[in-house]
C-alpha cells in the first residue's frame, strides 16, 4: 500500500466537498434571508517519522549495576495520514437590508426566525418575502402559512402595518386610501388596531438547525427547543434580508479550492509514475 494515494485521496475529497460548499452558497447569492456554510475539516493523527537504519536505542549503564535506555533515532519529522469533514458549518451572520418598498416583505434585524406552517410541522425562515395567498393568508413563496402569536396571520392588501415589534395593525378603513396608510408614524396606530403579532423564534444552539431546503430550517435535539426571542430584534416592514454571501470571497475560495485539489492530483501521480519506476527496476533484476 502507498500511503501517499489515500491522503492526497482524501484531501481530493475535502476539497471536492469544499467546492459543493461554496457552489452552493454562489448559487444562492440572491436568495433573501440565506446564510452561508463553511466546509470544516480536521486532520487524521500524524506519524512521527524517525529514520529506521539507526536502532534507535542508546544503552546508559550506571554505577550500582543498573542501567537505562533512550531512544536516539534522529527524528525526520512529521507525516500527516489525510483529512476529513468535521461538519457543514452554517455562519449565521447578519445579512444587509434592501429596501423593496413592499408592505409584504419583512426583514429581521438581529437574531431569530420567523416561523412557517408546513405540512411536516412548523419551521423557520429568515426569507420574509411573503406575499397575500389564498383565503387572505400571509404565506411564502411556496404557500406556507406565517405563523403570529394566534395562529396564521389574515390580512388584506392596503389594510395593515407591521411595526420594529412585529405588531400587525389592521384598519379597513384604509383599504381604499393606502397613501393615508403609508403616511401614518408607528405612534399613530390604536390599541383596538392590533391584529396579532408575528411569531419569531430562537433557539439555545442555531449551529445545529437542519437546512430543509426552500429556506427554510427545523431544530433538532442538539439546536434545542424554540423560544420566543429576547434579544433586540427588530422587524422592517417594506425591507428584505440580503444573503450573507460575499460573491468576490467565494470565488476566491473557490479559486483556491481547484488549486488545492489539482496539487492532490498531482501527488497521486508521482505516486504512481515512482510505483510503476519501481516495478520496471524489480522485474528487471
Amino acid at each position: 500500500m502507498v500511503r501517499g494515494w489515500y491522503t492526497a485521496a482524501s484531501g481530493m475529497l475535502a476539497q471536492q466537498q469544499r467546492l459543493d460548499s461554496l457552489s452552493n452558497n454562489l448559487a444562492n447569492v440572491n436568495t433573501s434571508g440565506y446564510k452561508r456554510d463553511l466546509s470544516v475539516h480536521k486532520a487524521f493523527p500524524e506519524i512521527l517519522l524517525r529514520r529506521f537504519n539507526d536502532d534507535g536505542l542508546r544503552v546508559i549503564p550506571h554505577s550500582d549495576g543498573r542501567w537505562g535506555s533512550v531512544d536516539s533515532a534522529p527524528v525526520v519529522g512529521k507525516l500527516g495520514t489525510g483529512v476529513e469533514e468535521n461538519e457543514l458549518y452554517t455562519v449565521f451572520e447578519q445579512g444587509s437590508l434592501r429596501q423593496t418598498e413592499n408592505v409584504f416583505d419583512l426583514a429581521l434585524e438581529g437574531e431569530g426566525f420567523f416561523v412557517v406552517e408546513t405540512p411536516d410541522g412548523e419551521r423557520y425562515t429568515r426569507n420574509g418575502s411573503f406575499h397575500l395567498g389564498p383565503e387572505s393568508l400571509l404565506v411564502t413563496k411556496e404557500g406556507y402559512p406565517v405563523l403570529g402569536e394566534n395562529g396564521r396571520i389574515q390580512i388584506k392588501l392596503n389594510n395593515f402595518y407591521v411595526d420594529s415589534r412585529g405588531t400587525i395593525y389592521v384598519n379597513n378603513d384604509f383599504q381604499d386610501d393606502p397613501l393615508r396608510l403609508v403616511s401614518r408614524r408607528e405612534n399613530d396606530w390604536q390599541s383596538e388596531d392590533i391584529l396579532d403579532t408575528i411569531r419569531v423564534i430562537e433557539v439555545p444552539r442555531p449551529r445545529y438547525l437542519q437546512k430543509q431546503g426552500s429556506s427554510l430550517w427545523r431544530s433538532t435535539e442538539d439546536s434545542g427547543e424554540a423560544a420566543a426571542v429576547e434579544g433586540n430584534t427588530k422587524i422592517r416592514q417594506g425591507f428584505l434580508e440580503t444573503a450573507n454571501v460575499n460573491p468576490v470571497t467565494e470565488m476566491v475560495r473557490m479559486i483556491e479550492v481547484n488549486r488545492a485539489y489539482e496539487a492532490n492530483q498531482r501527488v497521486i501521480q508521482a505516486h504512481d509514475e515512482s510505483t510503476v519506476q519501481l516495478l520496471r527496476q524489480v522485474l528487471r533484476s
